[in-house]
């Protein structure tokens, strides 16, 4: 497992070990059941504090991307799939709903933001 740490991000490092775990599962490199590092031995590859990679293991088990046993370590959990799903869209709608009120009070018609919404939805 590849974790990169840039010190040139404006994310905090935990939020960055975070996203690159989510997205290792996302794209089925990271298949439920597989272990993923200890805090420690991850901390040890990526030169950053365990402490870090605790918080990220502590929001990567809250958000449920894996499930942490003691004395066993942590595995990429089965219900992932949905928690990012859904997290990605109340993300979407949050966007979208700005979009709305940006464009209402400039008079931008409904069909005009539709749209501009396909084409950016259809781009490669």
């Amino acid at each position: 497992m590849e974790i990169i740490i840039s010190s040139n991000s404006g994310k905090p490092i935990y939020e960055q070990i975070t996203s690159q775990i989510k997205a290792m599962i996302m794209s089925g490199e990271l298949k439920t059941g597989d272990a993923i590092p200890s805090m420690r031995a991850l901390a040890k590859a990526i030169h950053v504090s365990v402490i870090t990679v605790q918080k990220a293991y502590e929001d990567l088990q809250r958000d449920g991307f894996i499930e942490t046993t003691v004395g066993r370590g942590s595995f990429v959990s089965a219900r992932n799939k949905d928690f990012y799903q859904e997290e990605q869209q109340r993300q979407a709608e949050a966007h979208l709903q700005a979009a709305a009120e940006i464009a209402r009070a400039a008079g931008i018609p409904l069909a005009a933001l539709v749209d501009v919404l396909t084409l950016f939805y259809e781009e490669e």
